[in-house]
């Protein structure tokens, strides 16, 4: 392995799942995410101009028309590197009852708490970004014990894991990126999950209905998707992703399909918002 690394810290940039999927690189070594942005690791004898020039091809085909988010570029020592990497991923709380660790710190858990134990690899959703939180703290207000989950796009496998531990009676996630099917499918595995949690590598198709759908995706996967996503949907649909000035046109896609706007909440400018079954009045459609 090399002695040296290079870091690569994106900032601000909002499908971090959707980066590492579409950078699909073998040399990248780890990868992670906090409040500020993105930070993907290369061994230094493997990195080249040309790994810079295709982050920076995707960074545009992610933001689209928007800005494009600051890259910062800098070169680590192998102890610096380590330290880094161990002190890059602390015990997380969510809401009351949730705690997101990695394998090297624990901490005290009290009756009725959940938790899940997740090292960094290459897929993301650790909990830190707002978009994650919001779903997480949602649901835990959400009586979702008995219920069957469908997590989309599920990248680390989080939201499909906590909603087991929070008492859903089996969870269902999917990704098109084989890499965060294959770390998500460790994760559980590490965490205990068996058969009542089922990740799988493929595309959402809306021929089977959950309780409880949960989608943290972009703004155009969102738009894309919405019609399989209400197909999905017994229920409750609950996306994010969105910032506070996509609100309108994400609700009004999914108005389109029959479901209808019930709630949102918001954190740091992005936006988690709850799409119910339309009612009649002899109940749900």
């Amino acid at each position: 392995m090399s002695s040296a690394w290079i870091d690569v810290q994106i900032k601000s940039v909002a499908q971090a799942d959707e980066l590492l999927g579409l950078l699909d690189d073998p040399d990248v070594q780890g990868a992670w995410q906090d409040d500020a942005g993105i930070h993907v690791y290369w061994p230094f004898d493997r990195w080249s101009s040309r790994h810079l020039a295709r982050l920076q091809r995707i960074l545009r085909q992610i933001s689209g028309n928007g800005s494009l988010p600051e890259v910062l570029v800098a070169s680590l020592p192998q102890q610096d590197w380590n330290r880094q990497w161990a002190e890059s991923v602390k015990p997380l709380r969510i809401g009351r009852r949730i705690v997101i660790r990695p394998s090297w710190e624990r901490v005290p858990i009290d009756p009725g708490m959940v938790e899940i134990v997740l090292d960094p690899k290459q897929a993301f959703g650790t909990g830190h970004h707002p978009t994650t939180r919001l779903l997480l703290e949602w649901m835990e207000q959400l009586a979702v014990g008995g219920q069957s989950v469908f997590d989309v796009g599920t990248g680390s496998g989080i939201l499909a894991m906590v909603a087991l531990r929070l008492g859903a009676a089996r969870a269902v996630a999917i990704d098109n990126d084989p890499v965060a099917i294959e770390c998500a499918t460790s994760y559980g595995r590490e965490n205990g999950f068996g058969d009542e949690l089922d990740f799988g590598c493929r595309t959402l198709s809306g021929d089977c209905t959950y309780d409880l759908v949960l989608a943290n995706l972009d703004l155009r996967t969102l738009a894309q998707s919405a019609g399989d996503l209400a197909g999905s949907t017994g229920h409750r649909l609950l996306v994010s992703g969105i910032l506070a000035d996509q609100r309108a046109e994400i609700i009004d896609v999914f108005s389109r399909t029959g479901l209808y706007f019930s709630q949102q909440r918001e954190l740091d400018d992005w936006l988690a918002i709850e799409f119910l079954q339309g009612q009649s009045c002899e109940g749900p459609a």
